[in-house]
């Protein structure tokens, strides 16, 4: 996993909807251990594969969320910082991009 090059002090976009990402993600880890128990119970694979697409998709929005968030606050701040920040935060959101694409 690759350490943060943020500040200990600094707070991120996502914080002030921390909550609902936490909610969120409390939901996906039960959607994975559901499928886990379907597998565990040797359900018909298309009924795995059906909740296996749906957690890929909760997994999706969580992740759109949080581009989102990086946009309209870590890139928008480092911008007024200068533009070698602006940048390097536009360089790591394209990345990131590319990072969700792929997979």
């Amino acid at each position: 996993m690759e350490k943060s090059r943020e500040p200990s002090t600094q707070h991120h976009g996502y914080m002030s909807d921390k909550g609902n990402y936490l909610k969120r993600m409390g939901r996906i880890e039960g959607q994975a251990r559901g499928i886990s128990k379907m597998i565990d119970d040797e359900k018909y694979c298309i009924d795995i594969l059906t909740q296996i697409s749906a957690l890929t998709s909760a997994l999706e929005v969580v992740a759109l969320a949080l581009l989102d968030d990086h946009l309209k606050h870590c890139v928008v701040d480092a911008a007024k910082m200068g533009e070698d920040a602006g940048a390097l935060r536009i360089k790591e959101a394209s990345d990131a991009i590319a990072r969700l694409v792929r997979s």
